[in-house]
């Protein structure tokens, strides 16, 4: 949550977030919460669409 607060302050905060949203998938699966699993693993996709134009910068 911190991360994606402070994600206009650069690209190193939306990578932060990425990785907060796939480990926090990866938990939900693994430990049977498959919906919030599902959940973050969407929000992982909509992070890396959002981190891939702003490394072209």
């Amino acid at each position: 949550m911190v991360m994606y607060a402070l994600e206009s302050r650069g690209r190193r905060f939306v990578l932060g977030f990425v990785v907060g949203c796939a480990l926090s998938s990866a938990y939900g699966f693994l430990s049977g919460a498959w919906p919030f699993g599902v959940v973050e693993a969407v929000w992982t996709f909509v992070a890396i669409r959002r981190f891939i134009p702003l490394q072209r910068q």
